[in-house]
């Protein structure tokens, strides 16, 4: 990772560390066992399952953390924590993509694993740049 924070706590800057080196095995035991993410391209799935698939569309992952955010006032005893990061990714077929991202952790209440992950971006440029890197035969624009 390229930035680390001094107050990041250790599951949120675990995952980051883990996607930055793209350690499918760690990225999975951030999550509790049955945890999941939801994804703007694959929508929601187990993290045992998502990961993989991440790891087949990717060659290099570097990640440089901007800031973490923490719930003041949770409606419930779920813990969030947000990190927002900026993501240079670099695709299984060679080409370099990046963007801003935040992803949304929930934690059960006493628990450090994270339970589940909403990603947050703006797909259009990406998709437009991309195609849909995750389809079986994904059509890829030029």
């Amino acid at each position: 990772m390229q930035q680390t924070h001094d107050r990041c706590s250790p599951f949120p800057c675990a995952y980051l560390q883990h996607l930055n080196a793209s350690d499918t095995t760690r990225l999975i035991f951030t999550f509790e066992e049955d945890g999941v993410v939801h994804s703007p391209f694959l929508g929601t799935m187990k993290a045992r399952d998502f990961f993989p698939k991440l790891a087949q569309a990717s060659s290099q992952s570097v990640i440089t953390l901007i800031d973490l955010f923490a719930s003041v006032q949770p409606s419930d005893d779920t813990v969030r924590v947000a990190a927002y990061f900026r993501y240079d990714w670099t695709l299984s077929d060679g080409r370099p993509v990046d963007f801003t991202c935040v992803d949304v952790f929930e934690f059960r209440p006493g628990r450090d694993r994270i339970d589940s992950m909403h990603i947050v971006y703006d797909t259009h440029p990406l998709r437009e740049r991309v195609g849909d890197k995750y389809a079986p035969n994904p059509v890829l624009n030029a």
